[in-house]
């Protein structure tokens, strides 16, 4: 791929409309220094001396896609409490709208709050609940997502679970229905709870681990013709159509429907030829200095979800975000990535 069509392709970024759907949660540091231990139990003082908010959960791959420059909303339910002022605050000053963004007085905002002293974690506090949303609630989210189907008119929904109890059953399933109907790509990275809810998807994009839970595997073979079995088992459950999922250091695969009836006689692995022709492959991870893995699967969902539906290209999607994966793993804790960044390495490595 010439490196102008690297250019055009992340400028067309900007006229994308994407949605990100599930749970939200407001990520809370503190820092501070431990010089003793409490007279009171045997557990170390934290002297604080800093306090800072984020956007976590499903708002970091919010977080991501506007990076990119993609017009991006959040659709989901938070609390009536000051956790979820502050929420709505940071998605506002970030670009994100919140028109979409549902508050429960019967349900707390998420909130993790990490007590961190020296670099190192000393504790995490969690604030949540992980019961499903009641049906006034889950009414009240649907009728949410029909305005914005409605009134945004997107091409993409991104649904981040992270088994909070927003994406229930129902909301799954009707919502899927809803964006097939309207045009509308999805993508999910799913966790084991509702693994297998997320039928009819375009991309379902779990790490291996994910994939092993749900599917009871306890082989560690990994090679491309290993994984295209492991696509035909998601497939004959999902009727899905693209398998991306992430190795860890070892890359990623990627198949289209049409693999799932088995080998068509492509390579092994695939490169990004811009053609689409290829129907699975293994795409190694580039050798980078890792400093911290967390947040990097909302990165790769982000520019796997946007590349898809700029481009259609299956092989390039998987190439362009194992690039971004991998880029912001090299930054320490939960980060999004830089489309300049992101452009300048395609152009070196593809």
């Amino acid at each position: 791929m010439h490196t102008d069509r690297f250019d055009q392709l992340f400028d067309s970024f900007k006229d994308i409309k994407v949605g990100v759907i599930g749970d939200l949660m407001l990520d809370t540091y503190m820092w501070g220094r431990v010089e003793r231990i409490s007279p009171e139990a045997p557990v170390p003082i934290v002297a604080l001396h800093g306090k800072e908010y984020r956007i976590g959960g499903a708002g970091n791959v919010a977080l991501n896609l506007q990076s990119l420059g993609a017009q991006v909303s959040v659709l989901s339910v938070i609390g009536e409490d000051d956790d979820a002022s502050t929420l709505r605050s940071l998605l506002s000053s970030s670009g994100i709208s919140t028109s979409f963004l549902l508050s429960s007085p019967g349900r707390p905002t998420t909130n993790k709050t990490r007590v961190i002293s020296r670099n190192q974690q000393m504790m995490r506090l969690d604030n949540e609940t992980t019961a499903d949303l009641d049906t006034p609630d889950e009414r009240r989210l649907l009728d949410a997502v029909s305005r914005w189907l409605s009134d945004v008119q997107p091409q993409i929904l991104i649904f981040e679970d992270y088994n909070k109890g927003v994406l229930t059953e129902g909301v799954i399933g009707v919502v899927i229905d809803w964006c097939r109907q309207h045009g509308v790509i999805t993508a999910v990275d799913p966790k084991r709870k509702h693994f297998f809810s997320y039928k009819h998807v375009d991309i379902f994009k779990p790490n291996l681990k994910e994939v092993r839970e749900g599917l009871n595997l306890l082989e560690e073979e990994l090679t491309p013709a290993h994984l295209l079995a492991v696509h035909a088992q998601l497939h004959s459950h999902l009727q899905h159509g693209i398998s991306f999922i992430t190795l860890s250091e070892r890359g990623v695969f990627f198949a289209g429907s049409a693999a799932a009836a088995g080998p068509t006689g492509v390579a092994d692995s695939a490169g990004p030829t811009g053609t689409g022709a290829a129907e699975f492959g293994v795409i190694p991870s580039h050798i980078r200095n890792i400093a911290d893995v967390s947040g990097a699967g909302d990165t790769v969902i982000a520019v796997a979800a946007l590349v898809y539906a700029a481009t259609k290209d299956v092989p390039l999607m998987a190439s362009i975000a194992n690039i971004a994966g991998g880029l912001v793993c090299e930054e320490v804790g939960t980060a999004a990535i830089r489309k300049d960044q992101l452009l300048q390495e395609c152009k070196v490595l593809l």
